[in-house]
C-alpha cells in the first residue's frame, strides 16, 4: 500500500499479494470488473420470538405483511444500479434451502445457493462465496450483505456502493457504516480515521478501530464524538483479497473452508460442501476474523494485510434485531401504536401489537410489546425487548418445542399445520405445491386418513396409484408404503387425521425422496 496526502486527506493505491496461494495470486491480475452480490442468510433471529423460530428464522419472515426480509434484500439488489447486473450468491444453512429457493422463485430472482451443513457464522460463509466467485476465473468484487436488514431510504444505497466498489477494486476491504442517531448498545461501532481523498469516495475514511456492543456510557461518548458509525454488516471487497486476509489472520478457518470446498458437489440447484470438513471449521464473524486486524488503533494491524476503509451509508438502515426495532420500523397511529393482524386498541399508546391467529384486544396499555401466534403469546415492556433471548433459552433448556418450530411447519413440498391433537390422534392441514411430492414412506405406529379440500391428489398406497379430487378421501393403514403427490397446477389442500400409539415426526421410514432427505 502506498500513501500520499497532506495528513488530513489521504489517497490510497493498494497492492495485494494473496498469501500462500499461487492460484489466487495469479487471479489478482485478472479482470476485477465483475461484481457479485453475496447474501448471508444464516442466523436464528431469536430476538423476534415467537414469530421467528430456529426452523423458520427472521430472514424468512414478513414484518409488514408483504415480502420477507430476504425477498426485500434481493429486490433492493435488483433495483440498485451498481448491482443490477451482478450475479447473486446466497449462503444459507441446509435446513432452510427449500424455503429460500421457493422465496427466490416467488419474486423471480435467480441466485446460486451455497449450503452450509452447519452454522459457522459469517467469516466461513463469506469464504464459501469468495471461492464460488473465483470459480469463473475472475477476481470479482463481492458486495456482502445480511439478508434480514431493512432500508427506509434504499435509493441512497447505490451512491455508497459506488464509493465502496471503487475502493474495493483498488484492494481495500470496505465496511459500510451508518451515521448513528442514538447511543445504541446492541450494535457494533466503527471509529473512522482519516478522510480518503478520491473523487468517487467522498464520505469514506480509513478504519481506526472497532467496538462491539458498548456499554451505555461508552455508546453515548461515541455518539457525542461524531467519529463513530454503526457497523451495518455490509462489506465490499475482492474475493482474493478476503481469502488472502483470512489466510493470514485465521489460517485455521481458511484451511477448513478450503477443505470443505474441495469436497463440494452440486445437488439440484444447490452447491453442497463437505459436511465433515465444514463441521471442523471454527465459528467466527467477519469482524473478529479479519476486520479488527485492519484497525491500527487496536494494535492488531499486520504487515501484508489490505487496508480497511469505511463508507457512510445514510439510507435509513435498521437490523430490525428486536421488537423495539420493529416498532421503530412500522407505521404508527396517532398514539404511536404499531399493529398487525386482528388488533383492537383502546386508550393505548406507544405499543406494538401483532396478531397472527385471533383477535387481540388491548385497553389502557402503554409502551408494551404483545405478539400472538397460534401456539405462543409474548408480553413485555418495549424497553425490555432484548430479554426475549432469555425466554428462548429457557424454552430450549426445558425441552419445549416452541423455541424451534411453529405450529405451521414448512417442508420442501409445501407445509403442514397442526390443527388439533390429543391422546392417540392428531389433525393437520396440509398444502402441497403444484408438481410437488412427498417421499415414498411408511409409518410403524400410525395410520392416516386423507381428505382432499382443494385440488387433485395422486395417492400411492403399496402397489396401487389413484387420484382423489375435492371432497374425496382415503385411508392409509399402519405399515403400508405410501406417497402423496400434486399432479395439478393449483395447490393441493388436505386434512390429515393421524391415529396411533406414537405420532412424532420421526416415525417416518423413507424409501424414495426427490429432495434427497434420508
Amino acid at each position: 500500500m502506498s500513501r500520499s496526502g497532506d495528513g488530513n486527506h489521504l489517497s490510497f493505491r493498494f497492492h495485494v499479494r494473496c498469501i500462500g496461494s499461487p492460484a489466487l495470486t495469479e487471479r489478482v491480475s485478472m479482470s476485477i470488473d465483475r461484481v457479485f452480490s453475496v447474501v448471508l442468510c444464516g442466523g436464528s433471529g431469536s430476538r423476534l420470538w415467537p414469530i421467528s423460530r430456529d426452523a423458520h428464522p427472521k430472514q424468512l419472515l414478513s414484518l409488514d405483511g408483504g415480502d420477507s426480509l430476504l425477498q426485500g434484500t434481493l429486490t433492493r439488489i435488483v433495483q440498485c444500479p451498481s448491482l443490477a447486473l451482478a450475479q447473486t450468491l446466497v449462503v444459507c444453512q441446509e435446513a432452510y434451502r427449500f424455503v429460500i429457493a421457493h422465496q427466490l422463485e416467488a419474486i423471480g430472482h435467480q441466485a446460486r445457493i451455497i449450503l452450509e451443513p452447519v452454522g459457522r457464522n459469517t467469516a466461513p460463509a463469506l469464504s464459501l462465496a469468495a471461492l464460488q466467485a473465483l470459480e469463473g476465473g475472475e477476481d470479482a468484487v463481492l458486495v456482502v450483505m445480511p439478508s434480514d436488514h431493512v432500508l427506509s431510504a434504499p435509493d441512497h444505497l447505490d451512491l455508497a456502493l459506488q464509493r465502496a466498489i471503487s475502493l474495493a477494486r483498488g484492494g481495500a476491504v470496505v465496511a459500510l457504516g451508518v451515521p448513528p442517531s442514538a447511543p445504541e448498545t446492541g450494535f457494533g461501532y466503527i471509529q473512522r480515521g482519516s478522510l480518503i481523498a478520491d473523487r468517487m469516495t467522498k464520505e469514506a475514511w480509513t478504519i481506526q478501530r472497532f467496538c462491539e456492543k458498548p456499554l451505555p456510557e461508552l455508546a453515548q461518548a461515541f455518539l457525542d464524538s461524531g467519529d463513530y458509525l454503526w457497523n451495518s454488516g455490509v462489506f465490499v471487497l475482492r474475493a482474493s483479497v478476503w481469502l488472502a486476509a483470512l489466510q493470514r489472520c485465521r489460517p485455521d478457518i481458511s484451511s477448513a473452508v478450503a477443505s470443505a470446498w474441495v469436497g463440494r458437489s452440486e445437488d439440484m440447484d444447490f452447491v453442497r460442501v463437505s459436511a465433515s470438513a465444514f463441521a471442523r471449521t471454527p465459528s467466527e464473524s467477519v469482524d473478529y476474523a479479519v476486520m479488527e486486524h485492519l484497525a491500527p488503533a487496536q494494535g492488531q494491524a499486520a504487515a501484508g494485510l489490505p487496508a480497511g476503509a469505511v463508507v457512510a451509508l445514510d439510507a435509513g438502515w435498521s437490523d430490525v434485531g428486536s421488537w423495539s426495532a420493529v416498532w421503530d420500523h412500522l407505521p404508527k397511529d396517532a398514539r404511536a401504536n404499531a399493529q398487525q393482524g386482528d388488533v383492537l386498541l383502546i386508550d393505548s399508546r406507544d405499543s406494538l401489537v401483532v396478531s397472527q391467529h385471533r383477535l387481540v384486544a388491548c385497553c389502557g396499555i402503554d409502551g408494551l410489546v404483545i405478539v400472538e401466534t397460534p401456539d405462543a403469546v409474548l408480553v413485555m415492556p418495549r424497553e425490555k425487548a432484548q430479554q426475549v433471548k432469555a425466554v428462548v433459552e429457557h424454552l430450549r433448556e426445558h425441552g419445549r418445542s416452541e423455541w424451534q418450530v411453529h405450529q405451521k411447519v414448512h417442508r420442501p413440498w409445501g407445509w403442514f399445520d397442526s390443527v388439533d391433537s390429543g391422546e392417540r390422534f392428531q389433525v393437520k392441514r396440509i398444502l402441497v405445491l403444484p408438481g410437488a411430492a412427498l417421499s415414498l414412506q411408511m409409518h410403524h405406529h400410525r395410520a392416516e386418513h386423507w381428505i382432499v379440500v382443494k385440488g387433485t391428489a395422486q395417492v400411492t398406497c403399496d402397489d396401487k396409484t389413484f387420484l382423489l379430487t375435492e371432497n374425496e378421501s382415503t385411508y392409509i393403514p399402519l405399515g403400508k408404503s405410501h406417497r402423496l403427490e400434486n399432479p395439478g397446477k393449483v395447490a393441493l389442500e388436505m386434512i390429515e387425521v393421524q391415529s396411533g400409539g406414537y405420532l412424532g415426526e420421526d416415525d417416518i421410514v423413507r424409501f424414495d425422496d426427490v429432495y434427497g432427505r434420508a
